[in-house]
């Protein structure tokens, strides 16, 4: 498979390898070998990784091989993983990982005590460098996270998400990143704002994640009809959500994405016609009294009036491209994303056709409360038919 920047795929998918270990087509050990020396490669450039494990990881690495002689069942059996240096490897989802076989391989980078912007990573050898556009922020916070899996250290990393940290940097090294229905994972913050999640080379390796780390918690599909035929996707698109000033190359990419997944597959596109209101106020009020009553829920009303008539929102995953060392200048990055961290909502940013002018960007998808796992088979179909013939 080709990524979006033209070049071979280093590293298997999280699928792949499980898949092969568990078939014993190669180890735990050897899969883990080979991402680090993958890191050992390309990490010099990059800096997506802090801190690397590899004599723990190894270790880890030949307990799964002899877990899997004993006859256990390790659905990401040997899967080398990025763990996101603020999470860490005793986070719900770490564990969760590590308990389905996943080998942490290292701690990825976040941004440094200060650093403006939340959107470089920093290492003792510098700033994280975005594998995808020179020059160019792999966006944050999970910054290295992005990286790691974009540069193809890993398949799949660690994040978490207050305001768009999972997302954005997934739209910004042209990877898939998904943020859950809050409540599902333990809460990273008092607001109950943060939520962990992964950021991965696939939608099947998101869905592997989820399995891993949520359960299956399949909810009743939407999408059929009561007779089981499938009907077409009904999605509502907004470019601005009634609040943002967005680039126009980046509406542009993200306009012509999900043109082509309705071109080639049943889905029907409309204008939302959102005006919902700007939630920065809302969101720092709830950060700073976590406690406090909710500025309004007008925008939840809004919402849920919106996904009794549609099964999804999309939207562009960032109003601005990704921006270089000067920073975003007025345009605020989270202005399409942190929004769903109020409502709870789940969104997965998936990537889209590089405008030259831009670099990576994102289509972000939405769906209502709790409807995980019809988001992300949508997100499978958008990935199958719109990615997959230029991979």
């Amino acid at each position: 498979m080709r990524n979006g920047a033209g070049h071979e795929d280093r590293l298997a998918d999280a699928a792949g390898i499980a898949a092969a270990v568990a078939r014993g087509r190669t180890s735990a050990s050897a899969a883990v070998a080979d991402a680090l020396a993958a890191i050992r490669r390309l990490d010099g450039n990059t800096n997506a990784f802090c801190a690397v494990w590899d004599e723990w990881a190894r270790e880890r690495a030949a307990a799964v091989d002899a877990a899997l002689g004993r006859g256990a069942a390790l659905p990401l059996a040997g899967v080398p993983i990025g763990v996101k240096r603020s999470e860490g490897i005793e986070s719900f989802q770490a564990r969760r990982l590590v308990a389905a076989g996943a080998v942490p391989v290292g701690a990825t980078a976040v941004p440094g005590p200060g650093t403006e912007w939340k959107t470089w990573g920093a290492t003792d050898r510098g700033t994280t460098a975005n594998p995808r556009r020179s020059g160019a922020s792999p966006g944050g916070s999970s910054a290295g996270s992005g990286a790691a899996v974009a540069a193809g250290m890993v398949p799949m990393a660690t994040a978490s998400d207050g305001a768009g940290s999972t997302r954005i940097p997934a739209a910004w090294c042209g990877v898939v990143g998904y943020k859950p229905t809050t409540g599902l994972l333990p809460s990273r913050d008092a607001a109950g704002l943060t939520v962990g999640g992964p950021i991965a080379r696939s939608v099947a390796d998101i869905a592997l994640y989820r399995r891993a780390v949520l359960g299956d918690g399949e909810a009743r599909d939407a999408s059929r009809s009561a007779g089981g035929r499938r009907r077409r996707l009904r999605v509502a698109w907004s470019a601005t959500l009634g609040f943002n000033r967005v680039h126009a190359g980046v509406a542009a990419a993200a306009t012509r994405a999900l043109g082509e997944w309705e071109r080639c597959a049943g889905v029907e596109v409309n204008e939302a016609g959102l005006a919902l209101d700007d939630p920065a106020e809302q969101w720092r009020a709830l950060r700073s009294r976590p406690q406090g009553t909710p500025c309004g829920d007008r925008n939840a009303a809004r919402l849920a009036e919106l996904f009794a008539g549609f099964d999804l929102l999309a939207t562009p995953t960032t109003p601005n491209p990704p921006h270089g060392p000067g920073g975003p200048g007025d345009a605020m990055s989270v202005g399409l994303t942190w929004l769903f961290n109020i409502t709870g909502h789940p969104a997965v940013s998936l990537p889209t056709a590089a405008p030259a002018d831009c670099g990576p960007v994102g289509l972000q998808l939405i769906a209502g409360l709790h409807a995980d796992a019809a988001l992300l088979r949508a997100a499978a179909d958008y990935e199958r038919r719109v990615l997959a013939p230029t991979s």
